[in-house]
This record gives structure tokens, sequence and C-alpha cells, in this order.
């Protein structure tokens, strides 16, 4: 592992003071980055959740009902914007649980 240093603020160094309990930074600084991704993954699963539920589908399912026409017009505005959002949402999913890997 290589060990680079850092500088924070001293309200930065108390923020994660009082969040986590910790006093030293390297310590603290994972257990926020923990936090981070356990909210971001909620967040990005309940907007995932939202599309599959107005939907009734999987993403994959969705793509495939746009170009099998059981979706009305698939190159609509709503259609095309969901379409967009609902796969950034599942793409940084995955992005979010591949980098929480590095704090293991």
């Amino acid at each position: 592992m290589v060990l680079k240093s850092a500088t924070f603020t001293n309200s930065l160094y108390e923020l994660m003071r009082v969040m986590t309990g910790e006093t030293a930074a390297d310590a603290a600084l994972p257990m926020v980055f923990k936090d981070l991704f356990r909210y971001k993954k909620e967040a990005l699963r309940a907007r995932i959740s939202a599309f599959e539920k107005k939907y009734s589908m999987t993403l994959n399912e969705f793509e495939q009902a746009c170009l099998d026409g059981r979706i009305k017009d698939p190159f609509s505005q709503e259609v095309e914007s969901d379409n967009w959002d609902w796969d950034s949402a599942v793409t940084e999913l995955k992005d979010t649980e591949e980098l929480e890997q590095w704090l293991e």
C-alpha cells in the first residue's frame, strides 16, 4: 500500500472527527467514504426502483420493449430521457460498487 500525506482544514478535520468519533484522519476518512457510498447506493437504487415501478420491468427489458414496440413512442422526449436517466443510474451504481471495493 502506498501512503500519501494530505492536509485537512481544521473545520474538515473536526467534521470527520465528530461524524466518526475518530481522531486519526486515516481511520476517519474510510468511515466517511463508506457512509458516502452507502447513501449514494441507496439513492441510486431508489432511482432505479422508481423506473422499474413506472415501466413494470428492468432496464434490459425496457430497452428490448423499446425495440419490439411494447413501449409506445420510444423516441419521445419522456421515454428517451427516462432511458438515459435509468441507464445512468444503473451505470453509476455499478461504478460506485466497484469504487467501494477499494476501501476493503
